[in-house]
């Protein structure tokens, strides 16, 4: 297993009709540039569900970036700086960036695991990114009770965002959540519909490979579903 840094920048962008032909050839293109991109040691272009949501309908609209980086300063030079990100920028009615910082991580995403940073925690925001590669002969098993421990998150007292993304569908699915505290978040993962999905999902053993990471956020601007982050 590779070992990556502890910062990520997450990218979600909203297509307008005119540049979704654009946005859709990100999704096959994208990784060439990518390759050029100061000290990024993971990065992974991501569709969306329906409306950014979660389920099995994709987004026409919708689409993610997650990209995790050695060190903060590169980092931030990809968000101030990336022609990659201007681009993306310049297609988009609607876009929102995030800098994180892992403060815990669990397993690995494509044989690569980020490093977590011993950090004091802080009070306010903070977010979460689950990933799993789905064992093919579990897809019906997984999906029956995913629906309900999604809209449970939508619906969750204390969550300020939250998307679905997959980097292939059915198979491939990541979820972001961001949350105005610790004690929201794990009310939420430790109740109700998506504690049940995730102790079905390991007794029936339905993952190839997942990865669960803890995020402090760092930055968070730009405009999602009508609201705006940062100033």
């Amino acid at each position: 297993m590779r070992r990556a840094g502890s910062i990520a920048v997450l990218l979600l962008v909203d297509y307008p009709l005119w540049a979704r032909p654009w946005g859709w050839m990100r999704l096959v293109l994208q990784r060439w540039p990518l390759r050029h991109v100061r000290g990024l040691s993971l990065s992974k272009v991501l569709g969306s569900g329906h409306e950014g949501g979660f389920g099995l309908r994709p987004s026409g609209s919708r689409q993610g970036l997650f990209l995790v980086f050695d060190d903060e300063a590169a980092a931030r030079e990809f968000v101030e700086r990336s022609p990659v990100l201007a681009r993306y920028r310049a297609h988009a009615r609607e876009c929102c960036v995030a800098i994180l910082r892992a403060v815990s991580s669990k397993g690995s995403w494509s044989g690569v695991a980020m490093t977590p940073e011993a950090v004091p925690q802080r009070a306010g925001p903070l977010a979460a990114l689950t990933r799993a590669s789905i064992k093919p002969g579990k897809l019906a098993a997984f999906w029956r009770h995913s629906p309900p421990s999604e809209a449970a998150l939508a619906a969750s007292p204390g969550c300020l965002l939250a998307v679905g993304l997959g980097e292939a569908p059915l198979l491939r699915q990541c979820t972001f959540s961001l949350w105005e505290s610790v004690a929201a978040m794990d009310a939420y993962a430790r109740s109700g519909a998506h504690l049940q999905a995730i102790r079905s999902a390991y007794a029936g053993d339905f993952f190839t490979e997942s990865m669960f990471v803890r995020f402090e956020l760092l930055e968070l601007r730009g405009t999602w579903k009508g609201r705006t982050h940062g100033g």
